[in-house]
């Protein structure tokens, strides 16, 4: 694989910044705080195109972008190169679609000379204020384009009552067109550099598709009857969809949801009938939900067990094999693998 996807992780940092207590600098962090708070997730429907200010960068390099998630935090690290100065809102064990932005955060949102956000309500509980904040400021989503260009790639599950599953990086090839698209919102952010980025952009999709090529080839181990993967939340259904193995969740693709006792009683027999060796637990999310099925299928007589923890919303701690993108699908990958394997 060309090039080093792990030493992407030094060029996005978390920093707290130093409050200031001009009432000039507090006054628009405790109006967009207000305002954030009172955001839970959207109550659209519609697949509506976001407006942007027509922004371009006039300051001194390099421009401070910040990002929500850590997988979009790479993303722009390895796009932008030293053109860029990324931070990140959610760090390792933050559960995006519960997030609530701190006081601190939202200066940094005030401050930041461009945000982006992975998108399709992934940010349920910010979702409508960052569509707003994109009508003052440069911000951008960036799935964006793979919605404009209804890419049928896209999961519109029943269940999400008309909104599109946002857990597009778990297909690395659908992840790596979102590159290619960040590099042309850079482009017209800072056009004197748009090349740059689109250079870049290739570099980066280069190695995701070596990935991609990696995940088919490694799924395809497992015995077909038993490469079914069950999880706490329904993050893996793009995972599924481009890779070949069959997904069964405790809740619904938002972590909000609670579990529902009938549909855990279907999984229990899906995993006897089919003799499933093993279930997932997730970073972000309790384990209580996937503690109570495995009990509850030892008492019915099959000894499933814990597969080991999966990232499916976060990447992992600093210094882990999962702290960058890469290394938490192939953690993944590799846990999955070895668990259903058996």
């Amino acid at each position: 694989m060309s090039g080093n996807p792990g030493s992407s992780s030094s060029l996005f940092t978390v920093e707290t910044p130093t409050v200031k207590t001009t009432l000039s600098s507090v006054l628009p962090c405790l109006l967009v705080l207000a305002s954030l708070a009172g955001c839970e997730q959207a109550k659209s429907h519609a697949h509506k195109k976001v407006e942007h200010a027509e922004k371009v960068f006039q300051g001194e390099y390099p421009i401070k972008i910040l990002c929500t998630t850590g997988q979009v935090a790479e993303m722009l690290a390895r796009v932008g190169g030293d053109k860029v100065h990324v931070e990140t809102l959610m760090g390792p064990g933050i559960d995006p679609h519960l997030y609530r932005p701190t006081a601190s955060d939202v200066e940094k949102l005030v401050n930041s000379d461009a945000i982006f956000y992975s998108g399709l309500h992934l940010e349920g509980r910010m979702a409508d204020k960052l569509v707003q904040l994109a009508r003052k400021k440069a911000t951008y989503a960036v799935t964006e384009g793979i919605v404009s260009r209804q890419d049928k790639r896209l999961r519109e599950p029943p269940e999400f009552e008309g909104l599109h599953d946002p857990h597009v990086w778990h297909d690395v090839a659908l992840w790596a067109e979102c590159a290619h698209d960040v590099a042309a919102m850079l482009g017209n952010l800072d056009p004197e550099h748009a090349t740059l980025y689109d250079n870049n952009s290739h570099t980066y999709m280069g190695e995701l598709a070596e990935l991609h090529e990696y995940c088919k080839s490694e799924i395809a181990k497992i015995p077909a009857s038993q490469r079914v993967l069950v999880t706490a939340h329904d993050a893996f259904g793009y995972f599924s969809a481009a890779y070949g193995i069959e997904v069964a969740a405790m809740k619904g693709i938002s972590s909000e949801e609670e579990k529902d006792i009938q549909h855990q009683d279907s999984i229990q027999a899906l995993l006897i009938e089919r003799k499933i060796p093993a279930v997932f637990v997730e970073s972000t999310i309790a384990h209580r939900t996937v503690d109570s099925l495995i009990e509850t299928c030892k008492a019915a007589g099959w000894d499933v067990v814990n597969g080991g923890e999966l990232y499916a919303d976060a990447l992992g701690e600093s210094g882990s094999s999962a702290s960058n993108y890469t290394g938490m699908i192939r953690h993944n990958v590799q846990t999955i693998v070895e668990a259903l394997s058996r």
